[in-house]
C-alpha cells in the first residue's frame, strides 16, 4: 500500500511509498520524550513546551527517516499561497537560528535536503515527481487550500507528480461556518462543506486533481487528527494547547 504504518524504535511514522528515491513519512504524537499536553513526539519550538524535549524528538524524527539535520527546511507557515525554494535552516533543525521565511510550501531538487511542513490539524502533503527528481511539501490549511498552495506547490515542481495528503481534520469532526463552508465550496464544490463540517483531505484532493495529477497518482490517508487524541496532536480538540506533527521529505542522494 502506498501508505503505511512503520514504527521505529518505539513510535509509528506513516510512511508514503512515493516515488523511488523519495523518502517521506508523516509523524504522530507517539514516542518522544515531552510531557503534559506536548506529549510526547511535539516537534513544535514555537509551542510552550521544553526546548530541550522538541529538540531531541526533532533528532530522532530525522533519525527515523535518515535525514540530517543539518540539512533540513522549514519555513514559517502563515496559511498563504507561497512556495519556497528550500534552503538548509541556519542553526539546523535541532536548533534553528533567525527567523523562518513566511511561505506554506517548500520544494527543492537538490539530494539529501529534507523538507518538513509541520501541523495540528491543517493538512500536511508532500508533493514528488513521478521520476523522484524533486520534493515538495506543504502545510495547508482551509486558507491556503482556497488560495491555491497546492496548485501552486505543483507547478513549481512543473512535472507530472505524484502526492500523499496526510493525517488532518477530518470530515466528521472539523466543524466551520459559512466564513469557511462558503469559499471551500465555492473553489472545490458542494461537497467540500455539509452538514456544518467541512471535508479537507477531500478539497486537497481535489485540489491536486485540478493541478493535473492523476487520481491514482494521489494517496489519502483518511485520519482524523481531531478525533484520534492518542493519535496526533489537534489545535481544534486541544483549544490551542498542543504540539505539532507533521510531515518530512527528501531525495536521496546516489549511494
Amino acid at each position: 500500500m502506498p501508505l503505511q504504518w512503520d514504527a521505529w524504535d518505539a513510535f509509528p511514522l506513516l510512511r508514503w511509498q512515493g516515488p523511488e528515491g523519495i523518502v517521506a513519512a508523516f509523524s504522530g504524537r507517539r514516542g518522544g520524550v515531552s510531557e503534559g499536553p506536548y506529549a510526547s513526539l511535539n516537534l513544535g519550538l514555537l509551542t510552550d513546551d521544553d526546548r530541550d524535549a522538541v529538540r531531541e524528538n526533532r533528532r530522532r524524527l530525522c533519525a527515523a527517516v535518515g535525514a540530517d539535520p543539518a540539512r533540513t527546511a522549514q519555513n514559517h507557515q502563515v496559511h498563504g499561497a507561497v512556495v519556497r525554494e528550500a534552503a538548509p535552516l541556519p542553526g539546523g533543525f535541532l536548533d534553528p537560528h533567525g527567523d523562518l521565511p513566511q511561505a506554506d510550501a517548500l520544494v527543492t531538487r537538490e539530494a539529501d535536503l529534507a523538507l518538513v511542513a509541520l501541523a495540528a490539524d491543517c493538512v500536511p502533503i508532500v508533493i514528488a515527481p513521478l521520476d523522484g527528481t524533486a520534493v515538495a511539501v506543504v502545510h495547508a490549511g482551509w486558507r491556503g487550500l482556497v488560495a491555491g498552495v497546492v496548485e501552486a506547490a505543483v507547478a513549481a515542481l512543473d512535472v507530472p507528480c505524484a502526492a500523499a495528503v496526510g493525517p488532518c481534520a477530518g470530515p466528521l469532526a472539523y466543524a466551520v461556518g459559512d466564513d469557511v463552508a462558503e469559499p471551500l465550496r465555492e473553489r472545490f464544490g458542494s461537497d467540500a462543506a455539509r452538514g456544518g463540517t467541512a471535508d479537507l483531505p477531500h478539497c486537497a484532493g481535489r485540489a491536486l486533481l485540478a493541478a493535473g495529477l492523476a487520481p491514482d497518482a494521489i494517496d489519502i490517508a483518511g485520519i482524523c487528527t481531531i478525533t484520534d487524541a492518542e493519535g496526533f496532536f489537534s489545535h481544534r480538540r486541544d483549544q490551542g494547547v498542543t504540539g505539532r506533527q507533521g510531515v518530512i521529505a527528501y531525495r536521496a542522494g546516489d549511494a
